[in-house]
């Protein structure tokens, strides 16, 4: 059971993932939310490409959740 959380919170997703998890938002606006500093925290691979870890996802996602108690 461990072992599966960690595998969870180790997978990378890419742009077009997220993407397609937030009900297919447009690329610029995923860019732009990255210049206004509000989109979830990404790594750059040594090729350029981004990716976010599925657990950093799921925080940012549960932190924009409305009638959530901080």
């Amino acid at each position: 059971m461990v072992r599966d959380v960690r595998t969870k919170s180790a997978e990378l997703l890419t742009v077009r993932q997220v993407l397609d998890e937030l009900g297919g938002i447009s690329r610029r606006t995923f860019y732009r939310w990255r210049e206004l500093r509000i989109a979830p925290a990404c790594i750059r691979l040594p090729n350029g490409e981004l990716r976010v870890r599925r657990d950093v996802f799921d925080d940012w996602l549960e932190d924009r959740a409305e009638g959530v108690a901080s």
